[in-house]
């Protein structure tokens, strides 16, 4: 499933570039049969850290039972495995429901809130923006010094350095096309972001372009080397609201899960969960 965030970024409406709060049409949906039935099923990733480990631990696990909790309810947390892209994801876990049986949850996690997915799929609400993802670049300083600049003098280091990428990434896409292909030779791709910080971490690139929870992560043991957010004008989506979906006629959930995660916010509570699994918060 690790390769689900790459899904999240090329099939999740990012291409668009309309990022923004989307506000689906209204509906008759109520609070009435989720109290009368005391709980909340609550979609998340499966093996997806920092965000979720099969519905056992992780953010958007924390994030899904206080929510439930502000609405006086127990977070049923249902772990899934992508499928193919985003527009699946949100078919099986919160419309209709896996062909194999698998029921669709109440609320699913980790949605982009992005006007393009939302116009695609108008039997959701996509709503409750809580975190900021976006393209990091970990480093070795002794190797590779600050980016800063447009391309052509941030990434010149690169002609000579090696990179790391997950394969058929966001950061792939982008460093194979940018300088007209120059940097070609020095990207060495990895099947997973964690896959590259490890070869960071023995040397064998100098350079990690990825998420930066996912960098965060993994290199949490080597608070010397930066990890930095390039700001590369050439690099037109560099970061992307993550928030909730809800079926589009449970507008009286999305609201009440809208209010509940401004007050989770407003005390620090999403901050301090973000904070426990050693990942920076950058609010949406």
């Amino acid at each position: 499933m690790k390769n689900n965030r790459r899904r999240l970024l090329l099939a999740g409406g990012l291409a668009c570039l309309g990022l923004g709060p989307v506000q689906a049409e209204s509906s008759t949906g109520s609070l009435a049969e989720f109290r009368e039935r005391g709980r909340l099923r609550i979609a998340v990733y499966n093996d997806f850290l920092p965000f979720s480990d099969k519905g056992r631990r992780g953010i958007d696990v924390e994030l899904a039972r206080a929510l439930a909790g502000k609405l006086g309810l127990a977070a049923e947390i249902v772990g899934f495995n992508a499928d193919e892209d985003m527009n699946d994801d949100l078919r099986n876990m919160v419309w209709k429901g896996h062909y194999l049986g698998t029921q669709p949850a109440d609320v699913m996690m980790h949605v982009p809130v992005d006007e393009g997915l939302a116009k695609a799929n108008d039997r959701v609400r996509i709503f409750g923006a809580y975190y900021r993802e976006g393209l990091a670049l970990a480093r070795n300083p002794a190797r590779v010094p600050a980016v800063s600049g447009s391309a052509a003098v941030a990434l010149e280091v690169f002609t000579r350095e090696k990179i790391g990428v997950e394969t058929a990434s966001l950061a792939d896409s982008f460093l194979l096309a940018v300088l007209n292909g120059r940097l070609q030779d020095n990207i060495v791709h990895f099947t997973t972001t964690e896959q590259a910080a490890v070869a960071l971490a023995g040397g064998q690139v100098a350079a990690v372009l990825g998420p930066r929870s996912e960098l965060e992560m993994a290199l949490a043991a080597r608070s010397g080397w930066p990890i930095e957010t390039p700001q590369l004008p050439e690099l037109k989506v560099n970061s992307w609201p993550l928030g909730m979906a809800v079926k589009v006629q449970e507008a009286e959930l999305a609201a009440a899960l809208g209010r509940a995660l401004a007050e989770l916010q407003q005390d620090g509570t999403v901050a301090a969960i973000f904070k426990r699994h050693g990942i920076s918060h950058l609010p949406a």
